[in-house]
């Protein structure tokens, strides 16, 4: 991605257009913006949607290339920060799994995102307090978040400063190994810790699938130790199932009724069922004119009101990102501190659609 204000123009075997400054306001030239299409209600082949004949195919950008224009050159749609809701820390990408299409890349080798430590977990909590209001809630992910050395502390601290705390983890030996210390910060600050277990199927065979062999009946003794432990539990599932919404939520309540863990599949906040993403989807990109087609208002998206601490390999010092699903792209880092990211962010990624927009998801409690 190019520094803003250096090469402006994009050029084909057609034309050269010169791009907008993204420091001014920008305007898409009437020529860039698609014309009214022309139908014909009254054919046998239904409503044509056909352009008309000046409408010149070349002078266009590719899907999700320029951050203030889409493909169709109209205004790319952008979210303010509302509030700060849910503070977020990356605690690393290494994870003791290598599940299949795990948005992030996590495995056993992969620290394209280094461990944070519990100091620099403290600043952004600091900060954090300060805001007007503070967070309702501070997450971890990774990554396993219960492999990073630090993790106890880092719940003690955001526990102890008044803040509801919520893991995402997949239950297995690096939580389990902490039994002791979960239940204590779970006695000393009662209500405020809630764990989210990554259960990927209702039946073994289809989380095992994704995540290995083995992998099933090391999760479900991490759930129910959780659950009969007095913990607050939820579970995260995912959709790559030929299954609709329903039947995943019925699947998983016989499950839960089997497992007596008191877990309600019918609530989507404790049974989070997550958007199916790859990189290589066809999604729409997000106009501003699209609030108003899809009656969405664009403070339910995700980074309408949350933000996440990562550390980069290489780095000497953590960054803010947009959000939780794009540790990798630099387009969404806003800054070192929660002041510097408190900006708008323009949804230029597939996943802002798939995900967030059209998949009305969060990764939130």
């Amino acid at each position: 991605m190019k520094p803003l204000g250096t090469d402006r123009r994009i050029s084909n075997e057609y034309t050269t257009i010169e791009l907008p400054r993204m420091d001014q306001a920008f305007s898409a030239p009437q020529s860039w913006r698609s014309p009214p299409v022309t139908r014909a209600p009254n054919s046998a082949e239904g409503p044509s949607a056909t352009a008309p004949e000046h409408m010149h195919p070349a002078i266009s950008f590719a899907k999700f290339s320029h951050p203030e224009v889409t493909a169709t050159g109209e205004r790319r749609a952008s979210v303010s920060l509302k509030a700060l809701e849910t503070l977020w820390f990356n605690t690393g990408t290494l994870c003791n799994l290598t599940c299949e299409n795990c948005y992030i890349e996590s495995s056993p080798r992969n620290d394209r995102l280094v461990y944070l430590s519990r100091s620099e977990v403290d600043c952004f909590l600091a900060e954090a307090a300060k805001l007007d209001p503070p967070p309702n809630e501070i997450g971890f992910t990774g990554g396993e978040p219960f492999m990073n050395p630090g993790i106890l502390g880092m719940l003690e601290d955001s526990l102890a400063a008044g803040f509801a705390v919520l893991v995402l983890t997949n239950a297995m030996k690096p939580m389990q190994r902490l039994k002791a210390p979960l239940l204590d910060l779970n006695r000393r600050f009662p209500s405020k810790l809630a764990l989210r277990v990554s259960l990927d199927h209702y039946e073994p065979s289809g989380h095992e699938r994704l995540r290995g062999p083995q992998s099933w009946p090391r999760t479900i003794d991490g759930l129910l130790w959780l659950a009969r432990s007095g913990f607050t539990v939820s579970v995260a599932g995912r959709t790559v199932w030929q299954e609709t919404d329903a039947q995943i939520r019925a699947g998983y309540a016989a499950l839960f009724d089997r497992l007596g863990v008191g877990i309600d599949a019918a609530d989507p906040g404790r049974l989070v069922l997550f958007p199916e993403m790859r990189a290589d989807d066809d999604v729409p990109e997000i106009t501003e004119r699209c609030w108003g087609i899809l009656g969405k208002n664009p403070d339910s998206v995700m980074c309408a009101s949350s933000r996440m601490v990562v550390k980069r390999k290489g780095a000497d010092k953590p960054a803010v990102l947009s959000c939780t699903l794009l540790p990798y792209d630099n387009a969404f880092e806003l800054g070192a501190s929660l002041a510097e990211a408190a900006r708008p962010v323009k949804l230029n990624h597939r996943y802002c659609a798939r995900f967030c927009v059209l998949g009305g998801a969060s990764c939130s409690g």
